[in-house]
């Protein structure tokens, strides 16, 4: 069957090379008996990819059933899977046969495999290695043909490194793997899967679709998606049903987008694009205002630099009132008992007990040499926080608010650089 048919077939729309790479793999193992190991964000369709592996196989005519690893309790996920014998727990009145029993010569799918307890996944290897399940409370062997496709959202390397998932069952599962592509990775399917939502919710509703205008499809195209389809989804019907114009802009539009994935789309740096804001979501938004401090405050000193050197008499006053500055912010950094003169105080390291203060020589100065300063960020990602506690007198509440991070946040950076407010 060719991609186009598979396509029409399970209601697959797109045409991104990505989904086209996956939709091929697919096709090419589903007549095969091989394991399969389904992996893409949530939300991306991997369940659609199970069932087409399913019907495209020699197996399409006998039983398929899904079963969610993440929903099922602990205690009783053996027993669902592969059956328990009478009195093998309380509340085994009778002999119950599991997924693996009722679904012989078939296929199972097995979602987030990732949240499977350690204990059930040596059962399930040994189902993949040797075809052969005990049931829960019995001691006989028994038999089961069973393809196995599983899927997950999770790093399962990373899982077995930490000791969360058996590295002999991940090979054994992805013995082919098949990676779904998240929405952002094929943006240019964002439209037609809108517009296919729009017309299926309009003949739901009984109304005329609704339609975007230039603005709303680029901002549409450009948010991240992070529920993926399943968003997308749920943002068509809620526009199909809430908006009152057919013809939907970019405002209208952004009505119906969560804001806090809003303000974390890419912005332009520029007079207020910080202050603007409230409050920064995480601490990447704050070493981006860091930077951005970084880079006005070495502006301005440079401004001042030149300014001093064009003009000697004035030398004396700058020298005077940077010192009183350092002294009220940095009382115990620089003995201004020694004949010194300072520079301002952006190109001292005071936090870093390993990067001293920069001092000049007392003396006339005869040309401008530019003095490298550190942008190590730990450095100044504490300096601020320093600085932050020191303006609201100790309260981390406050202090945490000012910075744009959490309280937890604070308290994690205060242990980490050691910092005694």
């Amino acid at each position: 069957m060719d991609i186009q048919s598979i396509k029409n077939r399970f209601g697959i729309i797109g045409n991104s090379p990505s989904l086209i790479h996956s939709l091929n793999v697919a096709a090419q193992v589903a007549n095969t008996d091989l394991s399969v190991l389904i992996v893409g964000e949530s939300g991306v369709g991997k369940e659609a990819f199970s069932q087409i592996i399913h019907a495209l196989s020699a197996r399409k005519h006998n039983p398929f059933i899904a079963v969610n690893c993440g929903a099922i309790p602990e205690g009783t996920i053996d027993s669902e899977l592969f059956g328990h014998e009478k009195g093998a727990f309380t509340g085994a009145v009778d002999s119950r046969k599991g997924y693996f029993e009722t679904v012989n010569g078939g296929t199972i799918f097995l979602d987030e495999i990732g949240e499977m307890p350690l204990g059930t996944q040596a059962r399930l290897l040994r189902v993949l290695e040797a075809g052969e399940f005990i049931r829960v409370g019995s001691s006989k062997v028994q038999k089961t043909d069973v393809r196995v496709i599983a899927a997950t959202n999770k790093d399962l390397m990373e899982f077995t490194q930490n000791g969360k998932f058996r590295e002999d069952l991940y090979y054994r599962l992805s013995t082919v793997p098949i990676r779904v592509p998240s929405l952002r990775d094929r943006k240019e399917d964002i439209p037609l899967l809108f517009r296919k939502f729009a017309v299926d919710f309009a003949e739901r509703y009984k109304t005329a679709p609704v339609q975007l205008d230039d603005d709303a499809r680029n901002l549409l195209v450009n948010y991240p998606f992070p529920g993926n389809v399943r968003e997308l989804k749920n943002i068509a019907e809620q526009v199909s049903v809430l908006s009152v114009d057919k013809l939907v802009n970019a405002f209208e539009l952004k009505k119906f987008l969560p804001e806090n994935v809003i303000n974390r789309l890419p912005m332009v740096v520029g007079q207020g694009a910080f202050t603007s804001s409230p409050e920064f979501n995480n601490e990447r938004e704050l070493l981006y205002k860091l930077f951005f401090d970084m880079k006005k405050d070495v502006t301005e000193l440079k401004k001042m630099f030149v300014e001093i050197l064009q003009n000697p008499g004035e030398a004396a006053a700058a020298a005077a009132y940077t010192k009183e500055s350092l002294m009220r912010e940095y009382p115990t950094t620089v003995d201004f008992q020694q004949p010194t003169q300072v520079l301002p105080s952006t190109f001292m390291q005071p936090v870093s007990s390993q990067q001293p203060a920069v001092l000049i020589p007392h003396g006339d100065i005869h040309e401008h040499e530019e003095v490298e300063e550190s942008l190590n960020i730990m450095d100044k990602e504490k300096e601020l926080i320093i600085k932050a506690l020191r303006k609201h007198k100790g309260k981390r509440k406050d202090a945490a608010s000012d910075l744009g991070i959490s309280e937890r946040t604070l308290y994690r950076k205060l242990k980490e650089y050691d910092i005694n407010d």
